[in-house]
């Protein structure tokens, strides 16, 4: 637990692709796999081979194709599924058997059907089943953050009992304050034996828009991997998103003095390639992949970062793969941002005309939600200095 290395754990072809719109066929489940390990994380969760035909030709291509990264396949605490994931990742370099099985009472009584001395039967013998296939196995207390303490302390246990190489804390329905959730990973490290063996990881969910938070909060607490997808999508309101909890370990490496294998240029081109096969994209406000995320409006903003981008910048838009920052012009804007605009379109504005140019530009705003580069060179046609001197020209011609 003393590691500094944080892994990072993959699900966008998994929990991901199960929120709605989502879906991927196998080739373009192959094309964000093979991005992800340019990316650099640690493991791919290359999907629920049990769930579909496609899920499990998509885990088999994955695997084969895919070099340099841990691919990972979900299974329910059944044979069923573990023998199935255990033939899907066969031809992976390396490779990892995900079992879950539901820990809280409400899961246990409502969906299972089934008693609590029985979830601890299942865990066992899933984890020693799946063990037989793979060295790695990760195992899951689904619903964790809703589940008595005490019998969560016991299935870990037996889970680890059983060889389980990673315990996974899912806060499965987004429930969990960040100071409550850290504490679920004290209580492990201190009640359950072996726990100092085997890699603590987060999986949190967004339901309440804390799930880098709690992520966050889980490291703080111990944890060691972390699961997360691109852009955040996920069930419902999604996952802990990648790109939110690589960018606060790298800016707030003073609070979160840990380390990870991403490769943060590559953030920004990884979204886009995944909005682009998915048909959606992150909201324009959305942390460091949104269209807004390095864009200024505001005069007083937009002044500041012509002055110096980390008067509002925390990081730069290069470290993550955004080509630059962008000025939108808009009613907010100043007249800093606009002389700037002005001369990277070829128009070097005195004082006097700036002032003037940006008279016409409030108004012009005032009706326009967006201004166009060529509704600023029409405002050029409303300057005096400029009217005069079409005026010479005409005379002397």
């Amino acid at each position: 637990m003393s590691s500094s290395r944080i892994h990072i754990f993959d699900t966008t072809l998994r929990d991901g692709e199960q929120s709605p719109g989502c879906s991927m066929h196998v080739e373009e489940k192959l094309r964000i796999a093979q991005q992800l390990a340019k990316l650099g994380v640690d493991i791919i969760e290359a999907g629920f081979p049990i769930a579909s035909d496609g899920d499990r030709v998509a885990v088999e291509y994955i695997s084969r194709e895919v070099r340099g990264v841990r691919i990972a396949a979900l299974a329910r605490a059944k044979r069923e599924d573990i023998e199935m994931a255990a033939r899907a990742i066969e031809p992976a370099e390396s490779s990892r058997i995900h079992v879950f099985l539901a820990s809280s009472d409400l899961h246990l009584e409502y969906k299972l059907k089934i008693s609590r001395a029985q979830a601890l039967e299942q865990t066992h013998e899933a984890v020693t089943l799946a063990k037989t296939y793979c060295d790695d196995v990760q195992f899951s207390p689904e619903d964790a953050t809703r589940s008595d303490r005490n019998f969560l302390c016991e299935m870990v246990q037996v889970a680890v009992d059983a060889g389980a190489t990673v315990i996974n804390v899912p806060d499965t329905v987004g429930y969990a304050l960040p100071q409550e959730y850290a504490g679920f990973f004290a209580m492990l490290l201190e009640r359950v034996r072996g726990i100092e063996n085997v890699i603590l990881s987060a999986h949190c969910h967004d339901d309440l828009g804390l799930a880098t938070a709690n992520a966050l909060a889980a490291i703080s607490a111990g944890a060691r991997q972390t699961e997360c997808t691109i852009n955040g999508i996920g069930e419902r309101a999604g996952n802990a998103a990648l790109e939110e909890i690589a960018a606060a370990m790298k800016v707030r490496s003073d609070t979160v003095p840990h380390t990870h294998g991403i490769c943060m240029e590559q953030i920004y081109p990884t979204s886009r390639m995944l909005s682009e096969i998915i048909s959606f994209g992150p909201a324009p406000n959305k942390a460091v992949v949104g269209d807004n995320a390095f864009a200024h409006e505001a005069g007083i903003h937009q002044h500041g970062v012509l002055a110096n981008p980390l008067c509002y910048e925390i990081m730069t838009p290069e470290s993550v793969g955004v080509e630059k920052n962008r000025m939108v012009l808009g009613k907010h804007s100043g007249r800093h941002a606009l002389r700037s605009r002005f001369a990277e379109l070829g128009h070097s504005l005195d004082a006097a005309e700036v002032e003037v140019a940006y008279l016409h530009f409030v108004a012009l705003a005032d009706r326009k939600k967006r201004i166009y580069d060529q509704d600023l060179i029409s405002l050029l046609s409303a300057l005096p200095s400029r009217q005069e001197r079409r005026q010479r020209q005409v005379v002397n011609a």
